[in-house]
């Protein structure tokens, strides 16, 4: 059997789902809730295999569904909402749902997501999902040329001298700085590049140097 919780503020919608679950076979109703406070409180004391959770509840959603996730980590959360916006379901899924269902699609969606989130995988309504990638490809596209325009003064001359190869020590000196705001710098510079290391800050650097001239 598998045990799941219900987190809604419609309780008819509770009860409807409720059903569905009994009369589909193979799952155990354990709590049910209707405010954001009840996810991490059912989390603790019934540690449900699956929540399923409506974003919409009074309080902070998101920040319980992290919160019980970090204490029940193997339990599946599956958000079911009407919200077709495509940033609710990237901060879902950054909170840690496993499975973004949307209102008003077929019963059999929402028995598709429990069980992809209980294979381990991430299951999207196919209408959020393409919304979702849209996003994604727009923020990596941003990522790429933002860079250009965000450069303060200053990253623009330490990126010329990484470029001709000095190190912390040398930018400092070339520039009256110390070493420890060169690296607060540089930090901040390999963020905005979006490198994750000296030597991908180089590349980037060097793609965007003849825009920079």
């Amino acid at each position: 059997m598998i045990s799941v919780a219900i987190l809604d503020d419609h309780p008819l919608l509770v009860e409807g789902i409720a059903a569905l679950l009994q009369r589909r076979g193979g799952f155990a109703l354990v709590a049910s809730g209707s405010s954001a406070d009840r996810i991490l409180a059912i989390a603790e004391s019934d540690r449900p295999d699956c929540m399923i959770v409506d974003l919409s509840m009074p309080g902070d959603v998101l920040a319980a569904m992290a919160a019980a996730t970090r204490v029940v980590p193997d339990m599946k959360l599956v958000v079911f909402t009407a919200s077709s916006n495509a940033d609710d379901a990237l901060q879902a899924l950054d909170a840690g749902a496993c499975a973004y269902v949307l209102k008003g699609t077929p019963v059999d969606d929402l028995f598709e997501a429990i069980a992809s989130a209980r294979r381990g995988e991430t299951y999207l309504t196919p209408s959020i999902a393409i919304k979702v990638i849209g996003a994604l490809q727009r923020a990596a596209g941003e990522k790429r040329t933002a860079p250009r325009s965000r450069l303060s003064h200053r990253e623009d001359q330490i990126m010329r001298l990484l470029l001709c190869g000095k190190k912390n020590r040398e930018i400092a000196n070339a520039l009256l700085l110390s070493e420890k705001t060169i690296k607060g710098y540089m930090s901040n510079l390999m963020e905005k590049l979006g490198a994750r290391n000296r030597v991908e800050a180089v590349l980037e650097a060097q793609k965007l140097a003849p825009t920079r001239a």
